[in-house]
């Protein structure tokens, strides 16, 4: 007697590989990993300016920030990097008024060459200063307005390739461009995107990893429907404001069965956010998934002082702990209070060091993460059809 059936609940781990192998071919973000960077490092060397100011907003932005703010106060960094990314008036004028614009090099960023955010501050900056070849620099696509533009005006480019996303373009011209210029390694960044990579497509580690936490997330996305990153570090700020761009814009679609799907991201701090959000994790609903992202070494040997404070004694046990032990012994507590409930979905990811590799390890995951969640949702990550219909609704407002 034979017996066949399609009884499967979800698509197989094998399945969903074999798609990701079909969409290196015409999904370019996972194969940034082996650009050449000869072209970035040579512009960056000729850069004279001390102030570097990015124009952009969302992906032309998110993913450079992250990694700046990771690594800076490790670094002796000679330039200094900014962001004009909010048309908020007060924002403005309060980044531009502490730069000197004589001494900058604007890096204007935007996939479509047409972001209205993006223009409208280009705009005013160059109502502020001279504008031409010597302190501008444009990435775009090869054929947007933008690009027109620069040409037009004999400025230097850089092309965002057609086929990657915004939102995945941390590793292309966005990211490595202005990350070289202030002086970080971009060849370890991408070795450690490409560290990620090949675990993952070699079947290793991270594969496992990856296809394990994907698929749990999908599979029980009606009971634990929002996913909390819980950095202990503020160095992460900036990586969990790009995660939760890279979560919200690539899964909440609408699948093949034209069935609505989402996972809610939430970014939060430790050990700031353990007297507040904390609270709502441990005794709230149980409908929240929770990882924890540690730094194993913070590069930091700043010390808790043995002061005596008079009433105050009972805290002794605090002199002299380093405060890299401290944040850590109190994400490890989190993590314990968490984990003996018993009942409250837990991952925890270490970060080697304050490094180039370590930190671009850690997004080139997410990024495959994000990717191979929807495939098991059956939905397209690398579309943004709820965002498109605002911008035309907004550009309509502004011309009507």
């Amino acid at each position: 007697m034979n017996y066949k059936h399609n009884f499967n609940p979800t698509i197989s781990d094998d399945d969903v590989y074999l798609e990701i192998l079909k969409e290196k071919n015409h999904i370019g973000y996972y194969n940034l990993v082996s650009q050449d960077t000869t072209a970035f490092k040579e512009y960056a060397a000729t850069v004279k300016q001390k102030n570097i100011v990015v124009i952009g907003i969302g992906g032309s932005t998110l993913g450079t920030y992250a990694i700046y703010k990771f690594l800076k106060h490790s670094k002796n960094l000679s330039k200094n990097l900014y962001f004009l990314e909010t048309t908020d008036p007060i924002d403005i004028k309060s980044k531009v008024e502490a730069v000197d614009l004589e001494d900058t090099l604007f890096i204007v960023i935007s996939k479509s060459g047409t972001t209205v955010e993006t223009v409208s501050i280009f705009k005013y900056i160059h109502s502020l200063v001279t504008i031409d070849k010597t302190n501008t620099l444009i990435i775009t696509e090869h054929d947007s307005k933008l690009n027109e533009y620069a040409k037009a005006n004999d400025m230097k480019t850089f092309e965002i390739p057609k086929d990657v996303g915004g939102r995945f373009s941390v590793f292309s011209a966005v990211g490595l461009l202005p990350l070289a210029i202030v002086g970080l390694d971009i060849d370890s960044l991408l070795k450690g995107a490409r560290e990620t990579h090949d675990s993952f497509f070699f079947k290793e580690f991270q594969y496992v990893k990856i296809m394990k936490k994907a698929r749990f997330f999908v599979e029980y996305k009606n009971s634990f429907n929002i996913n909390v990153v819980f950095s202990y570090s503020s160095r992460l700020e900036g990586f969990n404001k790009w995660y939760i761009q890279l979560w919200g814009e690539s899964l909440g679609k609408v699948d093949i069965n034209s069935t609505r799907q989402g996972l809610t991201p939430i970014g939060i701090i430790g050990p700031i956010d353990q007297h507040s959000f904390l609270q709502l994790i441990v005794e709230g609903r149980r409908d929240k998934t929770v990882t924890v992202v540690k730094v194993d070494d913070f590069d930091n040997n700043l010390q808790i002082p043995s002061v005596t404070l008079e009433g105050l004694d009972e805290l002794s046990y605090l002199d002299n702990i380093a405060f890299s032990s401290l944040i850590n012994k109190q994400a490890d507590a989190t993590i314990e209070s968490i984990n003996n409930l018993n009942d409250i979905p837990c991952d925890v990811i270490t970060i080697d060091g304050v490094c180039e590799s370590a930190i671009a390890r850690l997004m080139y995951e997410y990024e495959l993460l994000t990717s191979v969640c929807a495939k098991f949702m059956y939905i397209n990550a690398y579309d943004q059809p709820g965002v498109e219909s605002g911008k035309i609704i907004l550009k309509n407002k502004l011309k009507g």
